[in-house]
């Protein structure tokens, strides 16, 4: 049995005629009876009877079509639930990382984003990038933003962008070669944040070896921390405001100088409204 059986039946119900149920779906009479037929072959009952001036339902006929009606209105029902509106609505999840969150560009983003589309539920949640990463593949989020390099073919990227990467010391602290800080203790995010990385790789290569570290979880108590002269740290130059004259930026080899953010979606059939227009203030931002 199929919906369009359903539908059918309805038809006839409501025309009293196979042939004008025939005209009023744009089937051939033919379709219809041979459908009508198949289908009282699969219920094992007659319907319809037959008359010179049409059809009418037997009794059973009745009881069926009260069971049919619920059926297409739920269905009718279903396809409003689950039916994405022509316009950006309902929850987004968006994973992001703790050196985008803070700049300006994003929070313009943001913005204008909330006043174009007031109907849509924005989450924002922190996360390491691969915490964002694996959290996308399993659909905890719609979409995230992560630093650095993976797998990209499950996921489909809507905005990338370079970013320049700095050594950051308290302003007071001269900085010229590792040497002046061998001994140095170092400010890092969570294992797996590919800025710590790049400082322990850089680290190695000049042979220092730096068990100092001190590990934090937020952008605005490692800036204190380097503020404080207490340690140094590798961070996004956008990460950092302008006038704060607290710290002092220094260029790092070439190497570590530039890491790319992405801001990426699954792979999927249908796009999601909400995350479409969400990447379009972003990108038009210029993050």
């Amino acid at each position: 049995m199929e919906l369009t059986d359903l539908k059918v039946f309805m038809a006839i119900m409501e025309e009293g005629s196979i042939t004008r149920a025939a005209e009023k779906l744009d089937y051939v009479q033919s379709n219809i009876t041979s459908r009508i037929r198949k289908l009282e072959l699969e219920l094992g009952t007659q319907l319809f009877h037959r008359t010179p001036k049409g059809v009418v339902p037997t009794e059973k006929g009745l009881v069926f079509h009260k069971y049919a009606l619920d059926i297409l209105q739920k269905v009718e029902e279903v396809i409003s639930a689950v039916k994405e509106p022509d316009y950006p609505c309902g929850p987004l999840a968006i994973g992001i990382v703790e050196t985008v969150a803070s700049s300006g560009p994003f929070i313009h983003a943001l913005s204008e984003f909330q006043s174009k589309y007031p109907e849509v539920a924005l989450s924002l949640i922190t996360g390491t990038s691969p915490q964002n990463y694996e959290k996308v593949l399993n659909r905890q989020l719609d979409g995230a933003f992560f630093t650095g390099e993976f797998d990209l073919s499950p996921l489909q990227v809507a905005y990338e962008f370079p970013e320049e990467v700095v050594l950051l010391t308290a302003a007071g602290k001269e900085f010229s070669t590792l040497a002046d800080i061998t001994n140095a203790a170092w400010v890092v995010f969570p294992k797996g944040c590919p800025l710590r990385v790049a400082n322990e790789d850089w680290l190695h290569s000049e042979g220092v070896q730096s068990s100092n570290t001190i590990e934090i979880s937020t952008l605005e108590t490692m800036l204190n921390c380097v503020r404080a002269g207490i340690g140094h740290a590798l961070l996004t130059k956008s990460a950092v405001a302008v006038d704060d004259d607290r710290v002092r930026a220094h260029p790092v080899p070439e190497r570590y100088r530039f890491l790319t953010t992405r801001l990426v979606s699954r792979k999927e059939q249908f796009h999601n409204k909400a995350f479409t227009a969400f990447a379009d203030c972003v990108r038009a931002a210029g993050i």
